[in-house]
């Protein structure tokens, strides 16, 4: 929907990176990274279809353009701490593909930032994050 996976891949966010960035995280529940891996890549293009999800990835990417790469020298540049519709559209997308505990995931993925989560800016980090973390809380609740 909305094209979210190519305006993702022309923002430097591609699934490949996603999925390495969550595996990173990865608890097995059962599942193999290998079978993880897959599990999660599924729940990610189930995520996508999500007119919701979709919506709020894309908010995420024309902030970023809109606030972060285009004014360099703005007072978000190093997301300081009173920026929070980043942390706020990361947790929806979190909690709308898999509930509150995803906003427990979501923590994880924003504290620890791996793969390309750390080279992304302040939007894109926090929305991806959010993705990450309802795919994979998801992944986790289907598995037992």
């Amino acid at each position: 929907m909305f094209e979210i996976e190519e305006r993702l891949g022309r923002a430097g966010v591609g699934m490949d990176a996603i999925l390495d960035a969550g595996m990173e995280l990865y608890v097995s529940h059962g599942l193999s990274p290998e079978d993880g891996r897959l599990q999660l890549e599924k729940n990610i293009w189930r995520a996508f279809a999500d007119p919701n999800v979709s919506a709020l990835l894309l908010s995420a990417i024309l902030l970023e353009d809109e606030l972060y790469a285009k004014r360099k020298e703005s007072e978000i540049a190093d997301d300081p701490v009173f920026l929070l519709a980043d942390e706020i559209i990361g947790m929806a997308i979190a909690e709308v593909i898999a509930g509150t505990y995803a906003r427990f995931e979501f923590t994880r993925y924003d504290q620890k930032k791996p793969g390309i989560l750390s080279t992304l800016g302040p939007f894109l980090d926090d929305a991806v994050a959010g993705l990450i973390a309802g795919c994979t809380s998801k992944l986790y609740s289907d598995s037992q």
